[in-house]
């Protein structure tokens, strides 16, 4: 029983350390990565619009 809960407190504190061992961005990672999904938004709504064009004169 005792070799049960060392083994459990010890597999607790090893999920504990790694879990709160996160990577922190830097101010110019978050821009980076803000512009990228700007970039993708965009580009996703201009497939979109030519999904739209598309359907619209296939129908005609």
């Amino acid at each position: 029983m005792k070799k049960v809960l060392l083994s459990f407190a010890a597999i607790c504190i090893i999920a504990a350390t790694t879990i709160s061992c996160r990577e922190k961005k830097t101010t110019g990672e978050k821009v980076e990565d803000a512009v990228e999904e700007v970039g993708d938004a965009v580009e996703d709504g201009a497939e979109e619009v030519k999904d739209a064009v598309e359907d619209a004169t296939d129908d005609n």
